[in-house]
């Protein structure tokens, strides 16, 4: 149960950290990763849903046992991220520091798995 508390709150301390500071970001990605954003809507929401996820992590946490069934979506979140990632690098169509973020989201995902496991009834 230690386990699956760490990588739950490690994982929503690194989503916040790295989620967050995008809400002021907009012309800056637009910037360094041309072109610039045409659809706000879509990367605002995107930070959006992707911090809200970082609060079930936080209620994982807390009580790994009770919302053990809420770690499998939460495994699914990270491989919505992290396999688009990857197929978008393979094509040529992102940048390998974005590629950084997919990788660090599919170790998650098996960490997810794992701390899924280990909490199982027993």
């Amino acid at each position: 149960m230690k386990f699956a508390k760490r990588i739950f709150l490690i994982a929503a301390a690194y989503g916040f950290v790295v989620l967050l500071p995008q809400y002021f970001m907009e012309a800056k990605v637009g910037h360094d990763f041309p072109p610039a954003i045409t659809h706000p809507e879509y990367f605002y929401g995107f930070i959006g849903v992707a911090i809200a996820w970082q609060w079930l992590f936080v209620l994982i946490a807390r009580d790994p046992v009770r919302y053990r069934m809420a770690m499998l979506p939460g495994v699914l979140e990270k491989v919505a991220f992290g396999g688009a990632a990857v197929a978008l690098y393979l094509q040529g169509r992102l940048a390998t520091a974005t590629l950084g973020f997919g990788i660090v989201d599919l170790a998650f995902a098996v960490l997810f798995l794992v701390a899924f496991q280990r909490t199982s009834p027993a």
